[in-house]
């Protein structure tokens, strides 16, 4: 893996999931996740995007650079790079991230990565359409989220947009709108948990 403080390199032609968070901290959750998301949307690499904030969280994640650092802990894949690349490109909501890094990199394919509690709550985000229609959108069901996240303002919106998970590798040759709900078996681990646990001891 390359500095986490540097731009990735993105090459002609890739297929590049994106799976944003403040990863505070990163836990197994994340890294199934993205080993589910290579396979079953053919994606040629992944980047972890640790966001210096998330602007739907009341309180501030722990110090950048300590979540950079955990997160190298917890994903060890030759196809997964893990970077602080928000920061850098100076962008705080994803609709504005995701037009930053399609104008940096306008030769490598994006799909967006989330879990099933962020499509139920997509409809919250800044410009949230604008992220459905700028790159396709992989979601990966989460414990107790499939209900809620099918029945979501935004796969209502986009309901004729959506690719049948039996056709999840399709996904990222698809022009945006396009997204695939593909229902898998999680771990229950989350960071809100983790960040608890931690609390008591």
């Amino acid at each position: 893996m390359t500095d986490a403080w540097a731009y990735p390199k993105g090459r002609r032609g890739e297929v590049i999931g994106l799976l944003g968070g403040s990863f505070d901290p990163a836990h197994e959750g994340h890294a199934n996740i993205t080993r589910q998301a290579l396979l079953r949307f053919e994606l040629d690499r992944v980047w972890w995007l640790v966001s210096p904030g998330n602007p739907l969280k009341a309180h501030g994640p722990a110090p950048m650079a300590e979540r950079l650092a955990a997160a190298r802990e917890v994903i060890d894949h030759p196809r997964v790079e893990v970077t602080g690349i928000e920061a850098r490109l100076g962008t705080r909501y994803t609709a504005q991230t995701l037009a930053a890094l399609r104008h940096r990199y306008p030769a490598t394919r994006f799909v967006w990565l989330m879990g099933a509690d962020n499509l139920a709550q997509l409809h919250l985000w800044q410009d949230w359409r604008q992220i459905m229609e700028s790159v396709p959108v992989g979601v990966l069901a989460r414990p107790g989220q499939r209900i809620s996240a099918r029945l979501s303002v935004a796969a209502r919106v986009y309901r004729g947009a959506r690719i049948p998970a039996s056709q999840s590798r399709r996904l990222g040759a698809a022009d945006a709108p396009a997204w695939c709900f593909v229902n898998l078996p999680m771990s229950p681990a989350s960071s809100t948990a983790l960040r608890a646990a931690a609390a008591r001891r």
